[in-house]
């Protein structure tokens, strides 16, 4: 709960926590909240304890508009040898003895645990904590360090030490007032270069000013890309899609999305399309991410069959650093939009990489919003005090669900059709960065670190797999509710409108997950005894609620960005490096062995035996599909499409789509 003032309202022992960690945190950073002019900002100290319980300083690094860092170079223990992480593991015997029927009655506690910032309102009363239990956290925070880490990213220094990359998705979505460093030079101007020039070419793609090799104008765009170049723009357009001002803004015109390189999303994406109208979008940072690039040939292909190979420049466009192999493949350098090393691909919505189609899409002005609404919380989480700021609190209420509550899995239940892919970005956001096994440092973790991330759109779910949320697995929950709705439908004779329904059971799930019924419960109702078994709830699920005013691009920003740094929390608390992904490397090797295994058998019809260095199980399955693929030799290729999307005599029979 917050005063007028914003002064936190805690018992004493809180308090003292949050008066003495405000005074230095905002001391730290109070120059970043502010237009960054030619003074030079105060230094900020970060310091790193060794093992051995010394402090070590290393080399300074320097950045205007947030505050300065020192890293050292020594391995810090792990976080589970702190006292402050033995203090939460002894405290959790005491969480153990309660129930959440029970502490759902202290108006005090639920009081307390509450958080608002610019609109985001976050209930998280039904978690399995005290205000005890959040001073420990907050303590462990400090502990790990957070503040120190934080900064050093603000501040650009290369927190990626497994590539040595600075981590800066922040910076794509900075104000042109703000300056960023990275390697002494400031990225901010940079970044704004790229969105300018996205401005001026979707106003003329819009406009119709730019058009396609037949003088047609524009009105649909297939963005080809996969993972971070997908998912992040994917879930920004499904929640934009029945927004009033965004739809205003894409009438008449279609995004589409490429990136399986699945046969089958090709002929959906490009279904019903024409090419005449079409603009492809080609998302590739190196202009070879193999799933990608097949997909660019495969279109590329589809375009030059009905237009000509001339129409490649007029049709398909790039966002890509790599411009040698952007103009080897035909598209002009000059129609390719770039961004960085330092923004990783599943942070990289804010850049080219979805600025670009959704601004196609909706207009620049748009998502020039989302942007804005993502930098607000970016400010946030760089400036407020721990127990102020939303995604600190977050992210260590996920280190205490995950680490100490044993709970290995998160439910993500927008109550809102819109919110759709919410959860598959928030999959790769934070599996892809936490689901590590080892510290930044190299070292084998004692405990448990990520979380399983799933979830569908409320009332959906509820049909699918709450039965095991509620009476199976313990699986804390994020329930997120909006407050007004994109779409209004109230019919006559109707107690509640379609929207207040939705929200009657965003309300009623959270309270059933906590509250649970008992058998005493049930008797009372007059339950046969052979059934109160099968309709016991024992509650005591943590969940969190998380309330928007509305839903457009402001406000998803915001969700975007509180979702992204929770995630780096819990990486910097756990010590992880959350910023890459050595984990997808393997499969990719061994499916190019695969590939060059397939090519040879194909060409010459032959079976894959023992000494072509495969397991027993794998030989076997690549024998199996072999005999059931239809004779196509590589020796002599030919192109191969469905016939209702290219015309040819090698072409296929139409499909059925639905």
């Amino acid at each position: 709960p917050r005063t007028s003032q914003g002064a936190c309202e805690q018992p004493p022992a809180v308090a003292r926590s949050c008066r003495s960690s405000r005074g230095h945190l905002e001391r730290s950073l109070m120059a970043a909240l502010s237009p960054i002019g030619p003074a030079r900002c105060p230094s900020y100290k970060m310091s790193k304890r060794n093992s051995d319980g010394n402090v070590s300083r290393g080399a300074s690094v320097r950045a205007r508009g947030v505050p300065d860092v020192k890293a050292g170079s020594d391995a810090k223990a792990l976080i589970s040898t702190t006292p402050e992480w033995q203090a939460l593991q002894a405290h959790k015997l005491e969480i153990e003895k309660t129930h959440l029927r029970d502490l759902m009655m202290d108006a005090e506690r639920c009081s307390h645990l509450t958080n608002e910032y610019n609109g985001v309102y976050c209930d998280y009363a039904r978690q399995r904590v005290t205000d005890e239990t959040m001073t420990k956290l907050y303590a462990l925070a400090e502990a790990a360090d957070l503040k120190g880490k934080i900064n050093a990213m603000f501040s650009g220094e290369a927190i990626n030490t497994t590539e040595d990359r600075a981590v800066l998705h922040v910076a794509t979505r900075a104000p042109r007032n703000k300056v960023i460093n990275v390697d002494g030079k400031n990225v901010v101007p940079d970044v704004w270069e790229v969105l300018d020039k996205i401005k001026d070419f979707s106003n003329k793609v819009r406009n119709g000013e730019w058009k396609g090799a037949t003088g047609k104008p524009l009105t649909n765009v297939v963005a080809v890309g996969i993972g971070g170049s997908f998912l992040g723009p994917l879930f920004v357009h499904t929640s934009l899609r029945t927004c009033g001002e965004a739809a205003d803004g894409a009438r008449g015109r279609q995004l589409r999305f490429l990136a399986n390189v699945d046969p089958v999303d090709v002929a959906r994406s490009l279904n019903g399309l024409d090419p005449e109208t079409t603009l492809v979008v080609v998302v590739s940072k190196t202009f070879t991410t193999a799933e990608t690039m097949l997909n660019a040939r495969t279109v590329r292909k589809w375009i030059i069959s009905s237009l000509g190979e001339d129409a490649v420049k007029k049709h398909m466009v790039a966002v890509s650093t790599n411009l040698k192999l952007v103009s080897a493949f035909g598209i002009d350098p000059d129609n390719a939009f770039g961004f960085w090393d330092w923004v990783g691909g599943r942070y990289s919505v804010c850049s080219a990489v979805g600025m670009l189609p959704l601004s196609l899409q909706y207009g620049f002005d748009t998502m020039e919003k989302f942007l804005e609404g993502a930098w607000n919380i970016d400010e946030h989480f760089a400036t407020a005090p721990f127990e102020e700021n939303l995604p600190v609190t977050l992210g260590m209420l996920s280190v205490w669900n995950t680490s100490f509550l044993d709970c290995p899995a998160r439910a993500i239940l927008p109550y809102t059709q819109a919110l759709a892919k919410l959860a598959p970005h928030i999959q790769q956001v934070s599996m892809e960065s936490n689901g590590k096994g080892v510290s930044i440092d190299g070292q084998s973790l004692p405990f448990s670190t990520g979380e399983i991330d799933f979830g569908e759109p409320g009332t959906n779910g509820q049909h699918s797999f709450y039965q095991l949320i509620h009476q199976g697995r313990t699986i804390p929950c994020d329930f997120i509710g909006i407050i007004k709705s994109q779409q209004s439908v109230y019919l006559k004779g109707e107690i509640v409108s379609n929207h207040d329904e939705l929200m009657c059971n965003f309300f009623a799930q959270a309270d059933a997950l906590a509250l649970g019924k008992t058998a005493v419960e049930l008797r009372s109702e007059s339950v046969p005894d052979s059934l109160i078994p099968h309709k016991t709830f024992t509650g005591n699920r943590p969940s969190l609620s998380i309330m928007l005013p509305s839903l457009n691009a402001y406000t998803v920003g915001q969700l975007l960005a509180i979702y992204e740094h929770r995630v780096a929390v819990q990486g910097f608390v756990w010590g992880l490096n959350s910023f890459d992904q050595w984990g997808v490397e393997l499969g990719k090797v061994l499916a190019s062995k695969v590939r060059t295994t397939m090519n040879q058998k194909r060409t010459k019809g032959q079976k894959v035996t023992e000494a072509d260095g495969f397991n027993p199980s794998t030989t076997s399955l690549l024998n199996r599909y072999l005999e059931g693929k239809a004779q196509l030799k590589y020796d002599a290729p030919v192109d191969v499409f469905p016939c209702d999307l290219i015309d040819s005599d090698e072409c296929r029979p139409p499909t059925s789509y639905v």
